[in-house]
C-alpha cells in the first residue's frame, strides 16, 4: 500500500477509535466553524486590521479626487493707507505731470493724495490638470493596490485566528480523550485493588502490594486534574480570543470533526497542495502586490521629471484700483482662461537617485515575491511529509495498544492465578496506560497536521 492510501486507510480507523474516548455532554456542543464565525465577528485583531481596510478603502477615494478640477475661493477685507506722490528727487513739494485718459497731461501736486480707505477682494480659480506625467493614474494604482494589500492583511489575521482556534480545539479534543483514557485507568485500579483486598483477606496478597497500586492510582488521580486543569486553561484561551461571555461553556462537537476526517481520507497529493498554496496562500499574494507598488512607484517617480499641464480659469474683482498713480475708489473685476505649465528643470539632475532607487526597491520586490514563494513551497514538503508520518505514528500506535491490551490480558491472568509477580502487573498495566495516551496523542497530531497543510495554503 503506497502512503497516500496507507493514510486514507488509517484516517478511517481514526475518528472510530478516538469518538468513543470522548463523552456526551448536555453543554452546547461548538464546531470549529462555530468558533471560526465568532472570531471573524468579534477577534480584536481582525477588527483592527478592518480598521485598517476602511482607512485604504479612503485613501482609494482620496487618489480618484485628484481627477476632479480644484476650485478655490478667496474673500478678503483691507484697509488702504493714503498714496504719496512724491518727485524723482522724493520731494513731497511741487508738482508731477500726469497723463489723463482724454485729457492729456496734467500737473498734479505732490504729497498726500485722495486715498479710498476700505478695500476688499473676491478671487474665484478653477483648475484641472490635463497631464502629470502619469502620476495622478500612477498614485490612483498605488492606493488600489494598497487597498488590496489591506484586504489580504484582513484575511490573514483570519487564517491566523483559525489556526489559533483550531490549536485550541485540538488540544481540548486531545485532553478529554486523555482525561477518559486516564478514568478509564483509575476505574481498572480501583478493581484491581478491590481484588487485591479480597485476596488479602485470604491470605493469597501482602498488604505492600496493595500500596503499589495505591500509589499508581494516587498518581492516576494527579494526572486527571492536570488534565482537567489544562482544560480550564485552553477554555478560557478560546474564550478570550472569541470574547465569549464569562461562565459559558461547550463542548467538542465530534461531527464536525468527522467531516474533516471525511477530507481527511480524501487527502489529494503533495503536487496539488502545493498548486493550492501557489494560488492561495496569502503570503505569495501579499508579495505580488508589493512587486505591482513597487512598479508603480517607479512610475510614479519618473513623472516628477515631466511637465505638468493644467487648464486655468479665474475671476478677480478688487476694490480700490490701486495700480494706477492715484487710487481709484472703483470696483475693478478681471478673468481670464489659459493653461498653465509647469516643469522642474532641477529635477534633470536630482531626480534620477529617486528612479534608480525606485528601480532597485522594485528589483527588491521580485526577489521577495520568490523568497515566499520558495518558502511555501518548503513549509508544505515538510508539512506534507510530516502528515504522513503521523499517519505511521497512528499504525504504530493503535498495532501498540493492541499488543499491551493483550500482554495486560494475559499477565492479570497469570497473576490471578499465582503464575506472575506484582511487578509484572505494575508493568502490564504502565505500558497499557502509556500505550492508549500515545494513540490519543498520534490521531490528534493526525488531525493537527492536516490542518496545518490547510493554514499554510490558506484555506482554513
Amino acid at each position: 500500500m503506497n502512503n497516500h492510501k496507507h493514510l486514507c486507510a488509517l484516517a478511517v480507523m481514526m475518528m472510530v477509535g478516538a469518538g468513543g474516548c470522548v463523552a456526551v455532554c448536555a453543554q452546547q456542543r461548538m464546531s470549529l466553524q462555530s468558533l471560526f464565525d465568532l472570531a471573524d465577528r468579534q477577534s480584536l485583531r481582525i477588527k483592527v486590521s478592518e480598521a485598517a481596510l476602511k482607512a485604504a478603502e479612503e485613501g482609494v477615494a482620496s487618489a480618484k479626487s485628484a481627477l476632479l478640477p480644484s476650485v478655490e475661493f478667496s474673500v478678503q477685507g483691507s484697509y488702504t493707507g493714503n498714496a504719496f506722490l512724491m518727485s524723482r528727487g522724493f520731494s513731497t513739494s511741487g508738482t508731477t505731470e500726469y497723463i489723463v485718459p482724454g485729457l492729456g497731461p496734467q500737473q498734479v501736486p505732490n504729497g498726500k493724495q485722495p486715498t479710498p480707505h476700505w478695500g476688499n477682494t473676491f478671487t474665484a480659480q478653477v483648475s484641472q490638470v490635463i497631464y502629470a506625467g502619469g502620476a495622478i493614474r500612477s498614485a490612483m494604482k498605488m492606493a488600489k493596490l494598497g487597498q488590496q494589500l489591506a484586504e489580504l492583511d484582513v484575511e490573514k489575521n483570519r487564517q491566523e485566528v483559525r489556526f489559533f482556534l483550531t490549536g485550541y480545539y485540538l488540544d481540548l479534543y486531545k485532553l478529554q480523550n486523555q482525561s477518559q483514557v486516564i478514568a478509564k485507568n483509575i476505574e481498572l485500579t480501583e478493581k484491581v485493588i478491590g481484588q487485591m483486598k479480597v485476596r488479602r483477606e485470604q491470605g493469597t496478597v501482602l498488604k505492600n502490594d496493595i500500596t503499589r497500586y495505591e500509589l499508581q492510582l494516587q498518581s492516576l488521580q494527579l494526572a486527571k486534574t492536570q488534565v482537567d486543569d489544562a482544560q480550564k486553561i485552553i477554555r478560557h484561551q478560546i474564550a478570550t480570543t472569541i470574547h465569549l461571555p464569562q461562565g459559558e461553556e461547550f463542548e467538542i462537537d465530534i461531527q464536525s470533526l468527522e467531516e474533516e476526517d471525511m477530507a481527511l481520507r480524501t487527502a489529494i497529493s503533495e503536487e496539488a497542495w502545493q498548486q493550492i498554496a501557489a494560488e492561495n496562500n496569502i503570503d505569495i499574494r501579499q508579495a505580488m502586490l508589493a512587486t505591482e507598488m513597487s512598479e508603480q512607484r517607479v512610475r510614479n517617480t519618473r513623472a516628477a521629471s515631466l511637465p505638468s499641464v493644467a487648464v486655468v480659469a479665474e475671476n478677480n474683482m478688487f476694490e480700490p484700483y490701486n495700480n494706477d498713480l492715484i487710487p481709484k475708489n472703483a470696483n475693478v473685476n478681471v478673468w481670464f482662461v489659459g493653461i498653465g505649465v509647469k516643469y522642474n528643470l532641477s529635477s534633470i539632475w536630482k531626480n534620477k537617485h529617486d528612479v534608480r532607487k525606485a528601480r532597485h526597491e522594485n528589483d527588491q520586490a521580485r526577489e521577495s515575491m520568490q523568497m515566499a514563494r520558495e518558502s511555501i513551497e518548503k513549509d508544505m514538503q515538510a508539512n506534507y511529509t510530516n502528515l504522513l508520518t503521523s499517519s505511521v505514528e497512528v499504525q504504530t500506535q493503535e498495532k501498540q495498544v493492541e499488543l499491551a491490551d493483550q500482554n495486560y490480558s494475559v499477565v492479570k491472568n497469570r497473576y490471578d492465578n499465582d503464575l506472575a509477580l506484582l511487578t509484572d502487573m505494575l508493568d502490564a498495566s504502565n505500558m497499557k496506560f502509556s500505550a492508549d495516551m500515545a494513540l490519543v496523542n498520534a490521531r490528534i497530531n493526525m488531525l493537527y497536521n492536516y490542518f496545518k497543510l490547510k493554514y499554510i495554503t490558506n484555506t482554513l
